[in-house]
């Protein structure tokens, strides 16, 4: 089966779906895994597994009994946290010298030890993941340590060894797409802009592997890609056009067609990037097809918290092929019937809305399916959210746990292996909002008043969206 008609069959499936949901509103489960990690942008390239099986060890191979800046902080520093935390990044402050990290000592302190910082979100326990950049234990008793035992500098001229890198970047680039205008940020300190850039190839092509090539990374917080098939060049010219300046705003979305699974004229995934990211190969022999007269919407995160907006033209790098022994697509994974009416209500006040589905589409479709990268999205009340397997054995088979949502920091997570959907398997996913006072959005400087909230696109609203990196077996 072709995977353009096993997409169609998805498209079908859930339309079905939509009359056979297994879940619906419900309370937040007690037994849910809440321990919260990290996730960084920093290394979101994909090496091979044994390179990040090595990222996994402890500076020393355990706590020193004394530690110093050089020999035991600075590596871990530089190996999981500057690649934000230097002079003009996104980040705040700049940890690239010892008086830097003395000085924030009581902030790395707090951080590493909630496992905010490196922003690795993925909950420990749920499954395996290649290139996980949060610290082990061992270096945030490491980093701990020396904090604690008053931050000593130690000797500059006898350093640590770094820390292995996670992610070795993609492999090489065939074709560079860069904003067709320079764009400075207009709105503080939180600007969504999207920049259309036309899909240049004649021949159905596939891209094999993502990047993107910040031009100002101190404003730049983080880049998804959008796919538009043809049907919506129209629309996105209109767009496009209707807005003074290059691009047009955005928030949730790309902003034209839907994210919709249900509708042929659906935009998907082409990647995503966040700071320090260096490129991304999909998995090995697999790839997303791309048809003539199609459009890359470039949807741009700009921060100024920290900084004057700048003027960024920022550039997408892909890998491409003629051919792939697999084609993969993004397979979007939402309870259709949330996407109209109330059917996903998250009432004004609430400080623990779930909604919750899951269906079996691998019988619907007749195919196995073969997961290999995981996503999640919502907007900012959202607090919580699941990705699993209700096998047809009665087990569960977790494929993404997020207990401490955070929109700023949304990440693909190649799972370790691929892990197989079969018939009578149900894919579920679950989230959790807080729709109470205290967790409203600040809009141009006014923090909202709570209200009722549905799903869609815009700043306000909300969505519940899982996202699957597949093929068909």
């Amino acid at each position: 089966m072709t995977t353009r008609r096993a997409a169609s069959l998805l498209l079908i499936a859930l339309l079905s779906a939509s009359t056979a949901a297994c879940g619906s509103e419900e309370e937040p489960n007690a037994n849910s895994n809440g321990i919260g990690t990290t996730n960084n942008a920093n290394n979101n390239a994909q090496p091979d597994a044994e390179s990040d099986a090595e990222s996994d060890a402890s500076v020393d191979g355990g706590v020193p009994e004394e530690a110093t800046y050089y020999e035991h902080v600075k590596p871990i520093l530089d190996g999981r946290c500057t690649s934000c935390h230097v002079p003009d990044g996104i980040a705040p402050l700049s940890l690239t010298t010892y008086e830097e990290a003395k000085a924030a000592s009581p902030g790395i302190r707090a951080h590493v030890n909630a496992r905010t910082m490196p922003p690795w979100l993925a909950a420990e326990g749920c499954t395996e993941y290649q290139h996980d950049f949060s610290l082990t234990q061992e270096q945030i008793d490491t980093v701990t340590a020396w904090i604690d035992g008053g931050t000593p500098e130690g000797d500059a001229s006898n350093p640590g060894d770094p820390l292995p890198a996670v992610g070795g970047g993609l492999s090489r680039t065939d074709l560079t797409l860069q904003m067709p205008e320079a764009y400075t940020p207009q709105q503080s300190p939180d600007d969504y802009r999207c920049f259309p850039i036309a899909w240049p190839e004649d021949a159905k092509k596939y891209v094999t592997g993502f990047g993107v090539n910040p031009d100002k990374d101190e404003v730049v917080h983080h880049v998804i890609a959008y796919l538009a098939p043809p049907s919506l060049a129209d629309e996105i010219a209109q767009k496009d056009s209707a807005e003074e300046g290059p691009g047009y705003t955005c928030f949730g979305g790309p902003g034209v067609g839907t994210q919709n699974p249900t509708n042929n004229d659906s935009t998907s995934w082409l990647g995503s990037w966040a700071p320090g990211g260096q490129g991304v190969n999909f998995p090995e022999g697999t790839g997303i097809a791309v048809e003539p007269g199609s459009t890359v919407v470039l949807q741009v995160h700009y921060n100024t918290l920290t900084t004057e907006p700048v003027a960024d033209q920022s550039e997408v790098v892909l890998k491409v092929d003629d051919q792939v022994d697999k084609e993969a697509m993004y397979l979007p994974w939402t309870n259709p019937q949330w996407l109209s009416g109330d059917n996903m209500l998250i009432p004004a006040g609430s400080a623990d809305t779930t909604h919750s589905w899951g269906f079996d589409i691998a019988s619907f479709v007749g195919q196995s399916i073969l997961i290999h990268d995981v996503a999640f999205h919502m907007h900012t009340l959202g607090e919580k959210g699941r990705l699993w397997i209700d096998r047809a054995d009665g087990s569960e088979d977790c494929l993404l746990d997020i207990p401490r949502w955070d929109f700023d920091w949304q990440y693909g997570y190649r799972l370790q292996a691929p892990k197989t959907l079969s018939a009578g398997d149900k894919l579920s996913i679950e989230c959790q909002w807080d729709n109470t006072a205290e967790n409203q959005p600040v809009v141009d400087g006014e923090r909202l008043q709570p209200r009722d909230v549905t799903w869609g696109e815009g700043t306000t609203d909300e969505m519940c969206l899982g996202i699957f990196y597949v093929t068909f077996e």
